[in-house]
């Protein structure tokens, strides 16, 4: 080899230059399965929704709990729901052999649900805070308790504005229009207006979560202040299951106030 390369820098020619090895190709990679890639996607749909499936379950089971023992001090919490009504009004009328039966479940259902609300909420934020990353999770984590201070805020906003709701409908009786009190539509407006305000308390929640993903600022929430306002006074006039004029003002009122502090919390955190 070093005779060659003499013999070439000394200019003689005709002598082959050596050569190189040839380089081997590399071995291309075996290309993904796309059958493996589909089964890991289905898997991870199946694992979600499993997921969900035993969340939902845990609530369930958390709600049928709370209502055997709501079931169990059912005449307890009838009592505390006639209080609110006039003297001459407490003796509720019931129609038909099974009413009582299905009066007492209704009202069960209702306290095991309200009962259950801290269950609900915790499986929710089981089933929502894996997809967070861990700073949402710091930010979101306390949201949880305060949900649920203000769905007992709701539930006890209705029942002091109960006694105001009934007096203002039953006062439109006269001679004519003698005013006897069924059992099943009293509980039945009784048990919805708690349930309408329990839940409707909860927006604050939604709309932190909503500036979270970027949806809502709270500058443009301010911005949009005055259609928030009408907003939320059609919204009491229509959730509140009354019609008296007392429900639909506290329950706009207290809406009111909790979009300020949130539209505050939501500017405290840099939205």
């Amino acid at each position: 080899m070093a005779d060659a390369d003499a013999l070439r820098d000394a200019g003689v020619t005709g002598v082959p230059a050596p050569s190189s090895p040839t380089p081997q190709p590399a071995s291309p990679s075996p290309a993904p399965s796309p059958a493996a890639s589909d089964d890991v996607t289905v898997m991870s749909l199946v694992d979600h929704l499993s997921e969900l499936r035993t969340r939902i379950f845990r609530s369930i089971l958390a709600v049928v709990a709370f209502t055997v023992v709501g079931f169990a001090n059912a005449q307890a919490v009838i009592e505390l729901l006639v209080a609110p009504l006039p003297e001459g009004h407490r003796q509720l009328q019931v129609l038909d052999p099974g009413g009582a039966f299905l009066i007492n479940l209704r009202v069960a259902i209702v306290v095991g649900v309200i009962l259950a609300m801290p269950v609900i909420l915790l499986q929710a934020w089981r089933f929502v805070a894996p997809g967070l990353t861990p700073q949402e999770r710091r930010v979101v984590r306390p949201w949880i308790p305060l949900a649920l201070g203000f769905f007992a805020l709701g539930v006890g906003l209705a029942y002091v504005v109960l006694p105001y709701a009934v007096q203002f409908l039953i006062s439109f009786g006269s001679d004519v229009l003698e005013v006897r009190l069924a059992a099943g539509p009293y509980f039945d407006f009784v048990t919805t207006m708690f349930l309408a305000f329990g839940l409707v308390m909860e927006f604050p929640i939604i709309l932190f979560g909503l500036s979270r993903v970027g949806v809502v600022t709270s500058e443009r929430l301010r911005a949009a202040r005055r259609f928030v306002i009408l907003g939320i006074a059609v919204f009491a006039a229509i959730v509140t299951p009354g019609g008296d004029l007392v429900s639909p003002f506290a329950l706009g009122g207290t809406m009111y106030i909790l979009f300020e502090l949130t539209v505050f919390a939501i500017r405290r955190t840099g939205r």
